[in-house]
């Protein structure tokens, strides 16, 4: 068990979480960090229909989850690994609570997974792999923390989160489930430490939409209907758009817009020959959309430049008086950019007697850059079309596809099987999977870890797979049967790495489920949420 110190100042946490009925919980509720999602059933309706509606167009426009790249697929290492803190427990899935005994070979796939869709802070559809688990009230889902907070957000809870059990190519078979309220522990959440990267989010019951009739409508009728509907565009020529506007008015379906195109290098105006004319044209709109731009780049490529007002040229000179004071978060910030070749500039720390950092400092250097923009003038007309149909309640999660059970503080070397979703091409651009349908492995565990300094990871465990990105966030299942499709979610699909150095992802390693993750689970577990319509 690996815990970060807590500073006396730090954010206000989740209370009163857990039912009286689950006293004896290893670890305090300080753990638990829990952040509200769709606050309501309007909201939470609203976010349905973005995701069903033009059927389902926007789950299909959705790409997996992206947050590693090439650099971040590492090769495991032996570290101090986990350290069970209380003893083994585990929570029966739904329908096991009296536990059967089995036998079956058959590798089935289980009803409770699914993808989680959601748009991260860049605006980009993203989804995950996830599953229903059992929960008091039946409306849990596990997942990865990193598919629930957006690490590139100051980790913020991704927008318009749903969970789609079943999802196949733009259908919700058992409906839409909105999530409602997302815990995670406090580490993941402050620190995003990855040897907490699970999250557990309580989902409304899901919504099932009645596509019914489309019909195509006036601008008036489209802005005054509430339900599904979108917009069909047709390129037109300035003549066409005259006599549009001419008969329906600006306000009608014939559009214009003044499209600026991508700025592209140039040479430097002609009549610029002073440092003062070309300081004129470093404003944000330039002179006749020609703009003096500064280009960042390495020291030795700012000494290596010419002086003059040229293209190349250097901008500003690394004067002493020029440097910029930083913080020390600051700082170590930047060190691990420049270490990723995320940062060109020159960093450097003054010290005291004893050899103490005292203050930080920064040097960016740049050349110069004439770019021009061009403005063109698009014309289209818009055909408007609605669907009226009618959402429908779809019931409880963990009454529509069940819910696996949870087990905790269990030790490797056991056998689990993970499912996922992968699509994302392997570090050397291999593509074998496609995240249209899920996959597995299954195999014993190993307590090798990633030992990545940037995401904090210590106490991850590791499965011999080769899944790719898009299976993040799916179910580790422990004592899984094929015929009942039920198991124990002990872990989720966190990183991926390559172990043999070929360019190719070979294992994939999980945060070790603890007393601590119990801990969320449980305040997770205990959550109502409710209906959204009916």
């Amino acid at each position: 068990m690996k815990r970060i110190l807590i500073p006396a100042s730090g954010a206000v946490l989740a209370t009163g979480l857990l039912a009286a009925g689950l006293a004896g919980t290893a670890q305090a509720t300080s753990d638990v960090a829990s952040d509200p999602m769709a606050k309501n059933a309007a909201v939470a309706q609203s976010i349905a229909q973005y995701w069903a509606e033009s059927n389902g167009a926007a789950l299909r426009a959705a790409t997996e989850s992206n947050i590693w790249d090439s650099k971040d697929v590492a090769k495991l290492k032996s570290t101090g690994g986990y350290s069970a803190d209380t003893k083994p427990g585990v929570v029966a899935p739904i329908g096991e609570e009296k536990k059967t005994a089995t036998k079956s070979q058959n590798v089935n796939m289980p009803k409770t997974i699914g993808k989680v869709f959601f748009v991260n802070s860049k605006g980009e559809r993203k989804w995950c792999s996830a599953t229903s688990i059992q929960s008091r009230y039946r409306n849990l889902v596990s997942t990865a923390g990193h598919c629930v907070y957006d690490t590139a957000g100051n980790a913020d809870t991704m927008s318009k989160w749903v969970f789609v059990p079943g999802y196949y190519q733009g259908k919700a078979p058992f409906g839409i489930y909105v999530g409602k309220q997302a815990f995670t522990h406090y580490d993941f959440d402050v620190y995003e430490d990855f040897d907490r990267d699970y999250a557990f989010v309580t989902v409304y019951n899901g919504i099932k939409f009645d596509s019914g009739k489309t019909s195509q409508v006036n601008k008036g009728e489209y802005t005054a209907f509430n339900g599904p509907k979108w917009v069909e565009k047709k390129e037109i020529t300035a003549a066409e758009y005259t006599a549009g506007v001419s008969k329906y008015g600006e306000a009608g379906p014939f559009q214009k817009e003044s499209i600026t195109s991508a700025p592209e290098t140039v040479g430097k105006p002609a009549g610029v020959t002073t440092p003062e004319q070309a300081l004129k044209y470093y404003t944000a709109t330039g002179i006749d959309g020609v703009k003096l731009t500064a280009a960042e780049v390495t020291e030795k490529a700012y000494e290596d430049a010419p002086d003059g007002l040229d293209n190349n040229a250097q901008f500003v000179g690394p004067t002493k008086a020029s440097k910029a004071s930083i913080s020390a978060e600051e700082y170590k910030k930047l060190l691990a950019e420049k270490a990723d070749g995320k940062f060109d500039g020159k960093l450097w720390a003054d010290k005291d007697k004893n050899g103490n950092e005292i203050a930080w400092y920064k040097q960016q250097y740049y050349i110069k850059k004439w770019v021009k923009s061009s403005t063109k003038e698009a014309y289209w007309v818009e055909t408007y079309f609605i669907r009226e149909g009618s959402f429908a309640d779809a019931g409880r999660l963990g009454d529509a596809v069940g819910g696996q059970g949870f087990a905790y503080n269990q030790p490797t070397g056991k056998y689990v099987r993970v499912f996922g979703y992968p699509a994302a091409a392997h570090p050397d651009g291999h593509k074998n999977f496609t995240g249209i349908t899920p996959k597995w492995c299954y195999g014993k565990t190993t307590a090798k870890t990633v030992g990545s300094a940037a995401k904090k990871i210590e106490e991850h465990i590791a499965l011999k797979c080769s899944m790719t990105e898009g299976a993040d966030g799916g179910p580790w299942l422990l004592k899984y049967s094929n015929s009942k499709r039920l198991g124990y979610v002990n872990g989720v699909t966190s990183t991926f790495n390559d172990q043999d150095g070929n360019d190719r992802v070979d294992y994939i390693s999980s945060p070790y489920f603890d007393g601590e993750t119990n801990t969320v689970y449980k305040a997770a577990a205990n959550v109502w949420s409710g209906k959204i319509v009916g």
